[in-house]
């Protein structure tokens, strides 16, 4: 497959994503919309389109004008039945195109926190492989409604929708698995000012610590392939 990604800021990169896509052979090329010069891919030159995440809101248009090409981008793949991932920012931009809401959560959840799979994934060959009992990492202030006709993938302390799966070709998740030690510093200290005293907020050097207790290149790795396998 030829796989395609938006990236939204320089610190939030493909991650361990990378990793996957070079070990099973698929082409990779990306589009960096932080940049002043940039281009969109059209539909018909990927098999994947990965969204990535970025500290702006799905609603910031005014700010960031790329976000109408880049919203109207998500839903022609969709329509088009490419598979599609979205990653936190992305998740949302892809709940937001089939028709669900996005706004702010309870609280923000940033660091290391379990989450509970949904009794309807459970047992889905999505999961196969899973610990269902899982610590995640976690940076988001708002979060997405199920839209209809999907599967949620479970809920978090504050957040109820973790990540769902439309349709078997399209993927959001609310939380990161791309995302190790090394790009969890460069995220924590690029955000340095959203770390303040919270029951769902860590430390940074919590964060850090936890990221060597809790690896989930592995669980990345098995939840890419089985998704791919379900169409």
């Amino acid at each position: 497959m030829h796989v395609h990604y938006l990236q939204h800021v320089a610190f939030e990169n493909l991650g361990m994503i990378e990793q996957w896509v070079n070990a099973r052979g698929h082409s990779l090329s990306h589009t960096a919309l932080y940049e002043a010069e940039h281009e969109l891919p059209q539909v018909q030159d990927f098999d994947m389109l990965i969204v990535m995440g970025g500290p702006m809101s799905i609603h910031d248009e005014k700010d960031h004008p790329w976000l109408i090409k880049e919203k109207q981008l998500v839903r022609d793949a969709i329509a088009a039945n490419k598979y599609v991932l979205g990653i936190c920012l992305g998740g949302q931009l892809i709940a937001e195109a089939l028709g669900a809401t996005v706004s702010l959560g309870s609280e923000k959840e940033i660091g290391w926190f379990p989450i509970a799979f949904s009794d309807d994934i459970m047992g889905h060959p999505l999961l196969s492989g899973f610990n269902l009992s899982m610590v995640v990492f976690h940076w988001h202030g708002e979060q997405f409604s199920l839209p209809q006709g999907a599967i949620s993938l479970g809920r978090s302390a504050v957040c109820s929708h973790q990540g769902f799966l439309y349709e078997n070709t399209v993927l959001a998740l609310q939380f990161h698995l791309e995302m190790d030690k090394n790009a969890i510093e460069k995220l924590s200290t690029a955000c340095s000012e959203e770390l303040v005293t919270s029951r769902f907020i860590q430390s940074q050097e919590a964060m850090l610590e936890k990221a060597e207790k809790y690896p989930n290149d592995s669980y990345l790795m098995k939840l890419l392939d089985n998704w791919v396998e379900l169409r």
